[in-house]
């Protein structure tokens, strides 16, 4: 059965993703959670958990942050509270918070969601014997070695099928250094817009914002996969992520219901390269205007990448 799983940033966006066909909504505080589209205070966490479970949907919370001593010393509490108000898994790239987890009265279901590092079935797999119900894979990895990979796991993967891809974070606050340096006072926050750009090609737009976390910087492309959702469904990777960072509100919603709309067709056996096509176009007239969108790695030679 085919999975989709979405980021929100509003509840009132939740509510409108959940009647658009979401199984599963990922969100969090932004004291733990890495790269989120908005910051949901305690209270909202709880409503929206409520509201969530209300539509017999899945509740995922990211606390998938790099947990550096200050912030290992909240996560406990930060634990209790999500045992509390009864969600569904956590997603963490931090081992200390596994380890953390061996208490009882914090164990909580939780996904392996270590970024760049998930790659190979043997590390998930390792992930999954240590307690992980499910793993994001990488998106550096192309649909060669997913389908070789695929058949060995013995838990889910989650694949990215939408949405603005992180390249590079780093704990440095490289644009507040920047700044300070050349003696400019401007904004680092994602609202800010800021990109960098090669200048020896002018089509590279690689978004940058600065954060708790430190700084991250992202694809000059975002993600499209949706002409490829059959092959992944053949596959079995069945489990499909849409990340909305950059793509506020109701197109983000309207997005979520294509890929649905694409999930329904695949599971009762009328996908078509048409409908693949059209569904393709519909979803680039809802992105973001001069945010480009492509495959990524998904037809990279993995012979090519070192």
């Amino acid at each position: 059965m085919i999975e989709i799983v979405v980021t929100c940033e509003s509840i009132p966006q939740a509510e409108a993703l959940l009647a658009s066909g979401a199984d599963s909504l990922v969100f969090g505080e932004a004291t733990f959670g890495l790269r989120l589209p908005a910051d949901f205070s305690r209270e909202e966490q709880s409503e929206l958990t409520q509201l969530i479970h209300q539509k017999g949907k899945k509740a995922i919370v990211a606390v998938n942050g790099i947990m550096h001593p200050e912030k290992m010393k909240l996560i406990p509490e930060y634990l209790r509270f999500l045992k509390e108000i009864n969600v569904d898994q956590i997603l963490v790239g931090d081992p200390g918070i596994i380890q953390v987890m061996k208490q009882k009265e914090l164990a909580l279901p939780f996904i392996y969601a270590a970024e760049t590092l998930v790659t190979n079935a043997r590390q998930i797999n390792f992930w999954g014997k240590k307690g992980a119900t499910g793993a994001v894979l990488a998106r550096e990895v192309p649909f060669e070695e997913m389908a070789v990979m695929e058949p060995a796991l013995e838990i889910p993967v989650e694949v990215q099928v939408y949405g603005a891809t992180c390249i590079h974070q780093s704990k440095r606050p490289l644009l507040e250094n920047y700044y300070r340096y050349t003696r400019q006072e401007e904004g680092v926050a994602k609202e800010r817009g800021l990109f960098l750009s090669d200048p020896q090609d002018e089509n590279t737009h690689y978004s940058i914002f600065e954060d708790d976390h430190g700084t991250h910087i992202f694809a000059t492309n975002d993600l499209s996969l949706v002409k490829e959702l059959g092959e992944l469904a053949q596959a079995g990777l069945t489990t499909w992520k849409l990340d909305g960072i950059f793509t506020p509100g109701a197109d983000f919603v309207a997005i979520a219901a294509l890929i649905y709309q694409a999930k329904v067709a695949i599971e009762a056996g009328n996908w078509t390269e048409e409908l693949a096509q059209e569904l393709a176009e519909a979803v680039a007239s809802h992105h973001p205007k001069g945010r480009g969108l492509d495959t990524g790695f998904y037809y990279v030679n993995p012979k090519k990448i070192r």
